[in-house]
């Protein structure tokens, strides 16, 4: 995606071919900068301080990290030890487990001296197949955009709701939920993007907001507890989220917020999809709320808040009475009945094992 006129990914090899760069996404929206990662501790202090989020983007850099761990040694043992390092970064986002095992199962059986090469090799395969599985999310998706604003008779723009950040920040481009916008607006069909500010770590107003305004796409921030009345008024004609953990059953794991707006969306026959690649659905659960585990974060996540100051300073200020603990679940789990569809680069599906099993029929088993 453009940043200024000027082409990013969220992930790239970096010039001297020995380290990797991202988009420092705990500075943004203040400020634009690239972090480098030298080591298999930086690639996961980057993935546990969200310096790099959103599950497709962790499963990248969890691959990069574990070349950059290979730099460092190439026995079993030590390979091992980095794909145990990295798994234990964020549990709830299963595409870091799927790239890590992955990269297991490639780099395991080769002789050592070559495992080196074929992790870079690998890792940059897994960062250009995840670009062509999201810009695919985003061509199915639109159509979905386009088919209501033909039924609206072209009249207006397309008000879509959306949570956290699933645009191209989230992968290493385009993004899932997204996506769809990007390529609705690229075929010249008005969006307006209703953004969550999605608290406590504010990725809606942080990255979100900061993605569509430099993608010109029309948008406002709107406060968590907003959506619902937006619903109730019409003025929403879907939500598109992401995921970081689907159950092949249809359940979804998303950022903590996501089940209330699935709720309100029910109660007012707003279209509810979630967009997603194929390496995000947990194809080992059936039941979300039983078998998904759910990340808890630091209190302090919810008991300050960073912002800029008048005179352009970014600070950070406590909101609550310093002896009050805080609760921080990162994510919640939307019951499959709750889902109108998911959005995958095979095509839109049923929230459900057939419907799954129909665009992924190699992954089921008796």
């Amino acid at each position: 995606m453009l940043v200024d006129g000027k082409a990013y990914r969220s992930i790239w090899l970096a010039a001297d071919g020995k380290t990797v760069e991202i988009i420092d996404q705990t500075l943004l929206p203040f400020q634009f900068q690239v972090a480098r990662l030298a080591s298999l501790g930086d690639a996961a202090r980057a993935i546990r301080d969200m310096q790099v989020r959103g599950a497709p983007l962790i499963g990248a850099t969890a691959a990069y990290g574990v070349w950059l761990g290979l730099l460092q040694g190439t026995t079993d043992a030590h390979l091992r030890q980095i794909a145990d390092e990295l798994v234990a970064c964020r549990p709830t986002a299963v595409n870091l487990r799927w790239a890590v095992e992955r990269m297991l199962s490639l780099l395991l059986p080769l002789p050592e001296a070559s495992r080196r090469e074929a992790a870079l090799a690998e890792a940059g395969l897994i960062c250009d197949e995840d670009v062509r599985t999201n810009e695919a999310i985003g061509q199915h998706g639109s159509a979905l955009i386009e088919a209501i604003w033909r039924k609206k008779g072209e009249q207006g723009e397309v008000n879509l709701l959306t949570h956290c950040n699933a645009g191209w920040l989230a992968t290493v481009d385009w993004g899932t939920a997204l996506a769809p916008v990007y390529a609705a607006a690229a075929r010249g069909i008005p969006v307006h993007v209703w953004v969550d500010e999605t608290r406590p770590r504010n990725q809606g107003a942080s990255l979100t907001a900061w993605e569509l305004g430099k993608a010109g796409i029309d948008h406002h921030l709107i406060a968590d507890n907003a959506g619902g009345h937006l619903m109730q008024h019409g003025m929403v004609d879907l939500c598109i989220v992401g995921s970081d953990r689907t159950t092949a059953s249809g359940d979804v794991c998303n950022k903590i917020g996501t089940y209330l707006k699935a709720l309100a969306a029910h109660a007012n026959q707003v279209p509810f999809y979630v967009a997603l690649p194929g390496s995000t659905v947990d194809w080992r659960l059936r039941d979300g709320l039983a078998e998904i585990p759910i990340e808890e974060r630091s209190q302090d996540e919810v008991r300050y808040m960073q912002g800029e100051d008048a005179g352009g300073m970014v600070r950070r200020l406590a909101i609550a009475p310093k002896q009050t603990g805080a609760f921080n679940p990162a994510f919640d789990v939307t019951p499959a009945h709750l889902v109108s569809g998911l959005i995958t680069e095979r095509g839109v599906c049923a929230a459900s094992l057939e419907g799954l099993g129909s665009l992924f029929p190699e992954q089921l088993h008796d």
